[in-house]
C-alpha cells in the first residue's frame, strides 16, 4: 500500500500535514532522519506510516510510560497491534511480549532506552525482524537539552546490532547544538533534517507582569471564551486556583499526578468532552492529550525552561484556529525562579544521602534490584528521614538524570489476564474444581478467545458485578488460578514507581561527578536566564523571542501577541517629557556601567511603570540610541 492509502485506511485522513510526507519519503529511502515538529505538528505518523509499510516490527524508544501507553492504545484502537514494555511489568509479562514480537504479528514495540542493554531484549532482538527504529522525545539524548536522560546514548550500541536498520529521530523542542548533538549521539549516516517553523501563527503569545493574579486571570477567561488550561507548580495550587474560579460561576476542576487513577481519568474525560470548561493543572497534564479546541493555556507560575513552556504552551489551538497563550508573572516569580537555580541542585553529600536511604527504605541489596520497580511514597519515605520533600525530589532527579535512579509519577496500569493452558487442559481443570469454574467462564464470556493469545486488561468489580460476589473474593480466585499456573494475573498499580535503572551502588561509590553536577547547574541556570528574558522583555515581539531561543530567525513579527497588539495601536503610555527624560537618563546611567538584558534593565528600574520604561526603551532603539548586542543585552550606540 502507498503511504496515502495507510493515512486514509488507517487514521482516516486524505492528505499530510505540512512535511509529513518529505519526512515518510526520506526514511523510506533509508535515510537517517531527524525530525523536529512542533507539540501537536503529527510527529508520530512520520514513523508509523513508513513502518506500515515495511516488513517487521518497528521499535519506538520513548522515555514516557504515559506516552507509550497512549501511543499504543491508539494503535490498537486503528486495527494496529503494539505492545509496550517499560518499568513495572514482570518478567513473565516482558517474556511473552517479547516473544510475540519475533513469532507473531507485532508491528510496534515501545521500549524505554534502558532496555535495550538488557540481555532478555537482546536475544530476542536478534531474532526479529526489525523494519524501523524510531526515537521519540529525541532532544532526552542531548547533553545540552532541558531533559538528558543517560540510557538515551545507549541506542547507539543497539544500532550496531541492527546496522541495516535506518533510524527516525523525533521531538518538537531543540536548539541548534541540540540537533546536532542529536545527530552525533546517534551517529546518522546520509543524513536529512527536516525542521518545521517552531512559529504557530495561530497562537497569540503574551507575557504580563501582575501583582493581583486572581483579577487578572478572571478578565482573561471572560475576554477568551473556550476550553481553558491554567498550568501551575504545586498540586496544592491546582485545587485553590479551582475552587476561585468555581466561586465564581467557572465550571474548573484541577489535575495532578497525586490523584487515583479514577479521578485523573474522570477529570480528564470532562474536560475533553467540554463538560469542564478550565482544569487547572501541574504539568502532568496534557501529555498524549490531542484536543483540538484549546483556545486559551494561561501560566500563573513560571516554568522552568522554554523548551517546557512550548510544549505546554502548544496544546493550544491545535486546529489551526486562533488561540491565546498568556503568563502572568510577578518580581517573586522571578525571584522563585533564580532560587530555584540552588534548590534544584542539592550537594553530592545530600545525594548519597538520599540513595542510601532509599536503599534502605526498600531494603535493596548492594548488587540487586536492576530494572526492578518499587512503590514508592516521597512524602512519606522524606517524613521516615527527616528530610525536606522538595530536596529529595531535586535528588531523586539528579540520580535519574545520570541513570541511576527514575521516578515515574503515579499512572494507572490496569489488572491483566493471559491463560497460561490449552482450551482442553482448562476444561479438565474445570471439571476438577468446581469452585473456579464461575470465574473462568465469566472471563472467557466478557473478554473471549483473546485471553489465549495475550495479556487482556480485566476489571475485577465488573467480574464481581457479574458473579454477584465481592471483589475481594473475585481477586483471591484469580490469585488462586495464577498460583496453580492456569492464567498469569497481574493486579492493577496506581502507585509512583521508583526503577533502580543500575544494579544498587553503594552509595559512597556512587558514578557522580562533582564537576558533571556544576556544569548542570550552569545549564539550568542558562535556561532559567532564557525564560526570565522571555518573560521580562518590554518590546521585542514575543514570537520571535521563542523562536530565537531555539535558532530560528524569524524576520517579521508575528502581528498577534501583546507587543505586537501594541504597536498595532499605536498607543504609548502617557507621560511628560520631564518623566520620559528621568526615565532616559536613568537608563543611560545603568547601561554605561554594563550591557543588561532587558528583564535585568527592567528589575532594576522598578521604580518606574514597565509599560512606560517600555515605550522609552523602543524610543531609544528606534533613534539609534540604544542596540542589541549578539547577547541579546541592551547597550549604548
Amino acid at each position: 500500500m502507498s503511504a496515502h492509502a495507510i493515512l486514509q485506511q488507517y487514521w482516516g485522513y486524505s492528505a499530510f500535514r505540512p512535511l509529513q510526507e518529505d519526512i515518510i519519503d526520506a526514511v523510506l529511502a533509508r535515510h537517517d532522519t531527524l525530525a523536529l515538529l512542533p507539540t501537536g505538528g503529527g510527529k508520530s505518523i512520520c514513523f508509523q506510516v513508513p513502518a506500515m509499510m515495511r516488513e517487521g516490527v518497528c521499535i519506538v524508544i520513548s522515555p514516557l510510560i504515559a506516552l507509550m501507553k497512549d501511543q499504543v492504545e491508539q494503535l490498537k484502537n486503528r486495527g494496529i497491534s503494539a505492545v509496550a514494555i517499560y518499568s513495572g511489568m514482570n518478567a513473565r509479562e516482558i517474556d511473552f511480549h517479547l516473544d510475540n514480537c519475533v513469532f507473531g504479528n507485532v508491528k510496534f514495540l515501545y521500549v524505554s532506552p534502558e532496555r535495550l542493554k538488557t540481555d532478555l531484549f537482546l536475544e530476542r532482538a536478534r531474532r526479529m525482524q526489525i523494519g524501523l527504529l524510531a526515537v521519540d522525545e529525541a532532544h532526552c539524548i542531548s547533553q545540552w537539552g532541558y531533559d538528558f536522560r543517560p540510557p538515551y546514548l545507549q541506542i547507539t550500541d543497539f544500532r550496531a546490532e541492527i546496522p541495516e536498520v535506518n533510524v527516525i529521530a523525533l521531538t518538537a523542542t531543540a536548539t541548534e547544538p541540540v540537533k546536532q548533538d542529536i545527530q552525533d549521539k546517534l551517529q546518522f549516516q546520509r543524513a536529512k533534517v527536516f525542521q518545521k517553523s517552531f512559529a504557530r501563527a495561530n497562537l497569540s503569545y503574551s507575557a504580563f507582569y501582575e501583582e493581583d493574579k486572581d483579577r487578572r486571570l478572571l478578565k482573561t477567561l471572560a475576554g477568551v471564551p473556550g476550553t481553558a488550561v491554567i498550568y501551575v507548580r504545586s498540586r496544592k495550587r491546582t485545587r485553590l486556583i479551582a475552587k476561585k474560579l468555581q466561586s465564581k460561576g467557572i465550571s474548573a476542576d484541577y489535575y495532578h499526578a497525586g490523584l487515583t487513577s479514577e479521578e485523573r481519568a474522570t477529570k480528564q474525560d470532562a474536560w475533553i468532552a467540554g463538560k469542564t470548561r478550565v482544569i487547572v493543572a501541574t504539568n502532568a497534564f496534557g501529555m498524549g492529550i490531542d484536543k483540538p479546541d484549546v483556545r486559551l493555556v494561561v501560566h500563573i507560575d513560571l516554568p522552568d525552561t522554554l523548551e517546557a513552556y512550548y510544549q505546554e504552551a502548544g496544546r493550544a489551538g491545535r486546529d489551526e484556529k486562533k488561540a491565546y497563550v498568556v503568563v502572568l508573572y510577578d518580581q517573586n516569580d522571578l525571584d522563585r525562579l533564580t532560587k530555584r537555580i540552588d534548590i534544584s541542585f542539592p550537594s553530592l553529600d545530600f545525594i548519597q544521602l538520599v540513595y542510601q536511604n532509599i536503599a534502605n527504605y526498600l531494603k535493596v541489596a548492594v548488587g540487586s534490584s536492576h530494572l526492578s520497580s518499587y512503590d514508592f511514597d516521597l512524602a512519606r519515605f522524606s517524613e521516615t528521614y527527616q528530610l525536606h520533600s522538595v530536596k529529595v525530589f531535586y535528588a531523586i532527579r539528579r540520580l535519574a538524570e545520570e541513570g541511576l535512579l527514575q521516578l515515574n509519577e503515579g499512572f494507572f496500569q490496569p489488572s491483566s489476564v493471559h491463560f497460561r493452558v490449552e482450551y482442553q487442559e482448562l476444561y479438565k481443570f474445570k471439571v476438577a474444581n468446581a469452585s473456579l469454574e464461575p470465574v473462568i467462564n465469566t472471563l472467557l464470556r466478557i473478554y473471549g478467545g483473546e485471553l489465549y493469545a495475550n495479556y487482556v486488561s480485566i476489571s475485577e468489580s465488573q467480574l464481581a458485578q457479574l458473579l454477584q460476589t465481592s471483589v475481594n473474593s473475585v481477586m483471591k480466585k484469580l490469585k488462586n488460578l495464577h498460583e496453580r499456573e492456569i492464567i498469569n494475573y497481574l493486579p492493577r498499580k496506581d502507585q509512583p514507581q521508583l526503577v533502580f535503572m543500575t544494579p544498587r551502588h553503594d552509595a559512597r561509590q556512587l558514578p557522580l561527578s562533582d564537576t558533571r553536577l556544576k556544569e548542570k547547574k550552569e545549564l539550568y541556570a542558562a535556561k532559567v536566564k532564557a525564560v526570565t528574558h522571555y518573560v521580562s522583555h518590554p518590546v521585542r515581539c514575543r514570537t520571535q523571542l521563542l523562536l530565537a531561543y531555539f535558532g530560528e530567525n524569524y524576520p517579521v513579527e508575528c502581528g498577534v501577541c501583546d507587543h505586537c497588539m501594541q504597536k498595532k495601536k499605536g498607543k504609548s503610555p502617557h507621560f511628560t517629557p520631564a518623566e520620559r527624560n528621568d526615565i532616559r537618563n536613568s537608563i543611560i546611567e545603568h547601561l554605561k556601567k554594563l550591557p543588561q538584558p532587558p528583564d535585568k534593565l527592567v528589575s532594576a528600574l522598578r521604580q518606574f511603570n514597565e509599560a512606560t520604561l517600555a515605550s522609552v526603551v523602543k524610543e531609544m532603539l528606534d533613534q539609534g540610541e540604544l542596540f542589541y548586542d549578539e547577547k541579546g543585552c541592551l547597550d549604548l550606540s
